[in-house]
């Protein structure tokens, strides 16, 4: 089977070659880093810190304004590829990860430290992988430096000079590129400034909670009948992925890997009074993501901290290929839906999740209802709205 696998990949990647020559006298990177990496600088004297890397939702522990200098933050990330449902029907997909999870985990740094991740791609793997930064400067960011056979690992570091939100992704050439990103390779590194979050006048901005939302499109094929297919590999689906990819017509939009990931017992947590920090990434397609009951009080719809954050949104916009961020005070008890506003992919198509915010007093200054559901009283006036 994985030598099956093996060969179908190498065809793609040929295909793609076939059809994007390479620029003439474009310089190799990876030639280049290991021909000169013995004048890399020596941080030796720097602080390192290793991060136990958490699962999204969920964010790891990290300082909200930085202590001390820069440092050298290190992460290890396991490639995991697995088979994994999808959906309420039962739907499954064979899904290539960062850690385990789509998306993968939120990595969370400040401006001026180094970011050192080693990346291994486990020995049960079939396909070759690497990781391209958004936020990191050269080597198609970092992609050229990274590419791993299964079995193989490489430790890859690079400084983190703009403050802002930042997608990472799989980009192992051609096809492979869009491929391996819908099945879920794709994630978030957060650079904070050093001095923490401003509002835009240079107050400060924190946080009680945060949390990471990751956007994906799957494409799932589907047979005669219009019933998903199932696959017993990678390498089989790879054919009738690429032509539904082709179509432009996702299967399923989700949350964090799945319709429902997010919702019900699952819901996001917080509590009256508490300040939320949402974290938004979509690595391939247009978003929108919105607050049912609430607002973005303060938002960094392209993500980038250096700019002032716009305030008082009901809807913001996320861009393909990028992450954003949004702070919400929650004032109401309650379960909030937060959803992709193209509310067919929300309620059709399954991007949707639910905060659960605790609370035992309903301020009814903000909302309430001075006549309860009833009969329609006798002297409601039934008129309709004027013409003229």
């Amino acid at each position: 089977m994985k030598l099956l696998q093996t060969t179908l990949l190498a065809s793609a990647l040929a295909l793609a070659a076939a059809g994007a020559p390479s620029p003439a006298h474009a310089v190799d990177a990876l030639e280049l880093v290991n021909r000169t990496l013995d004048q890399a600088s020596d941080l030796a004297a720097l602080p390192r810190q290793q991060v136990q890397l958490k699962r999204p939702p969920l964010v790891h522990e990290h300082d909200q304004v930085a202590k001390g200098g820069p440092k050298v933050v290190q992460f290890t990330l396991p490639i995991v590829e697995k088979e994994i449902t999808i959906d309420g029907e039962g739907t499954k997909m064979h899904a290539m990860t960062f850690g385990g999870s789509i998306p993968g985990p939120l990595m969370v740094v400040h401006e001026g430290d180094y970011v050192e991740v080693t990346l291994v791609n486990l020995a049960s793997n079939t396909m070759p992988h690497n990781i391209d930064f958004h936020a990191a400067t050269g080597a198609m960011g970092g992609g050229d430096l990274t590419v791993v056979q299964p079995g193989e690992e490489v430790t890859l570091r690079w400084k983190a000079t703009r403050p802002g939100t930042f997608v990472y992704h799989c980009a192992p050439g051609g096809p492979m590129i869009p491929w391996h990103v819908v099945a879920g390779m794709h994630g978030t590194i957060m650079v904070l400034p050093r001095d923490g979050l401003k509002d835009g006048d240079g107050k400060a901005l924190r946080y009680d909670r945060a949390y990471y939302i990751g956007e994906t499109e799957f494409y799932i094929p589907r047979d005669a009948d219009g019933n998903f297919k199932a696959y017993s590999s990678h390498a089989e689906s790879l054919p009738d992925t690429l032509a539904a990819m082709r179509g432009l017509v996702p299967s399923h939009v989700v949350f964090n890997g799945a319709a429902g990931a997010l919702t019900g017992e699952n819901a996001m947590k917080s509590k009256v009074g508490e300040t939320v920090l949402m974290v938004h990434s979509q690595a391939n397609r247009d978003t929108r993501p919105h607050l049912i009951g609430g607002h973005g009080d303060y938002v960094w719809e392209e993500g980038k901290f250096n700019n002032a954050p716009l305030k008082d949104l009901e809807t913001w916009f996320i861009r393909g290929g990028s992450a954003g961020a949004a702070l919400y005070t929650f004032r109401q008890p309650g379960m909030y839906a937060y959803v992709n506003h193209n509310l067919i992919e929300a309620v059709l198509l399954g991007a949707a999740a639910h905060f659960k915010v605790e609370g035992d007093k309903w301020n009814h200054d903000l909302m309430t209802t001075p006549s309860a559901v009833g009969a329609i009283a006798p002297d409601t006036d039934l008129s309709l709205p004027s013409s003229n």
